[in-house]
């Protein structure tokens, strides 16, 4: 039990005292990064979708019109 109670106190003393955390205009930076990126990741994986979606679309109505 006191080695749970040593791990405990050696974590808090590494997050207190030992780690370096970003500044707060670092994160907001971080942060518009990564939305504008997922915001363009979104559009690309919707253009892709709805391409596919129409190709296949196509593709099947010339088979079922090829075979009537």
């Amino acid at each position: 039990m006191s080695s749970l109670i040593d791990f405990l106190k050696g974590s808090y003393n590494e997050f207190r005292h030992k780690v370096e955390w970003p500044k707060w205009a670092d994160l907001q930076s971080s942060t518009i990064v990564v939305t504008i990126a997922t915001v363009i990741l979104a559009l690309f994986t919707f253009g892709v979708d709805e391409l596919f979606s129409k190709a296949i679309s196509n593709i099947i109505g010339i088979l079922i019109n090829l075979f009537n």
